[in-house]
């Protein structure tokens, strides 16, 4: 099961061939994805056409659709921030935090093309679903 950020879906519906918008076209159908609530609304206020909206719509919500916060979540989050926030890095936004800790207190892997991400990989144990993604190829 992996979760995936607004950041490839975007790509994905763009028709943007990047690395992770490919590995979600191999993913589909193949690997249980799921999205979330606030991914859900990223993606969807971007279609500026009725069509293409409820077509991702229809796309998106066929898949299990989670809720990603709460007040667990949200406080967890808050002690994500400080701590990437005391090494000197700070999150640009505020849903990449709580998508990020919804992750790691699920233990669930995160494609993204966010770096905003990379710092909780590397420093609160989320893991990456783009791990194996060759990036010399881009």
């Amino acid at each position: 099961m992996i979760l995936v950020d607004s950041s490839v879906w975007i790509d994905y519906f763009r028709g943007t061939a990047t690395p992770e918008s490919e590995k979600l076209d191999s993913l589909l159908g193949v690997e249980l994805i799921v999205t979330a609530d606030l991914i859900l609304t990223e993606v969807l206020q971007g279609f500026t056409s009725d069509r293409d909206f409820n077509q991702a719509r229809k796309l998106m919500t066929a898949l299990a659709v989670v809720d990603l916060a709460g007040q667990d979540i949200a406080i967890q989050a808050a002690q994500n921030f400080r701590t990437l926030r005391s090494l000197g890095i700070t999150v640009r936004k505020t849903i990449d935090t709580v998508i990020a800790t919804y992750c790691i207190e699920h233990d669930l892997p995160l494609l993204y093309s966010d770096r905003d991400f990379d710092p909780f990989v590397e420093h609160l144990g989320l893991r990456s679903a783009s791990a194996g993604i060759d990036w010399s190829a881009t």
